[in-house]
């Protein structure tokens, strides 16, 4: 089935929804945790990446807010992480979801939650939350 045209006449087709999502990131490094019941939140507002439709770049802040267990993420090996995105073509959505499984893979947290807040582009401003863990399918 071919896919639906917008009101502008262009396609989005599932390569583009697939972009980056398979994408060999730099390993997020972690180290061992010493306290438990504190929360963690680091703010990234740096985050860019392309449209994997259009080439145009994309702008925003991402937020990882989680509760460790006994790991923690090293900064450092985070921000080579980040920065694995700016040149890749994947859309916010996933993007904010990816982010999340891979801090999950990294250090096992407890519970996290990632945030991106993208600036605005059209006039439109998103924001997209993503939790682990994930609520059960039905």
């Amino acid at each position: 089935m071919p896919a639906k045209k917008s009101a502008q006449g262009s396609s989005y087709t599932s390569e583009h929804a697939r972009s980056g999502v398979k994408h060999d990131f730099p390993t997020i490094d972690t180290w061992p945790n010493q306290y438990r019941g504190y929360e963690i939140t680091i703010t990234i507002p740096e985050y860019t990446s392309i449209c994997p439709k259009t080439g145009l770049p994309d702008f925003g802040t991402i937020s990882i807010h989680y509760l460790p267990a006994k790991r923690c993420i090293e900064l450092k090996s985070l921000k080579y992480y980040i920065l694995g995105y700016r040149n890749l073509g994947i859309f916010y959505e996933n993007a904010v979801n990816r982010i999340l499984d891979d801090v999950v893979r990294a250090c096992q947290p407890k519970w996290a939650v990632v945030r991106g807040e993208f600036t605005t582009r059209g006039g439109m401003h998103s924001t997209i939350e993503a939790r682990y863990p994930r609520p059960k399918q039905s």
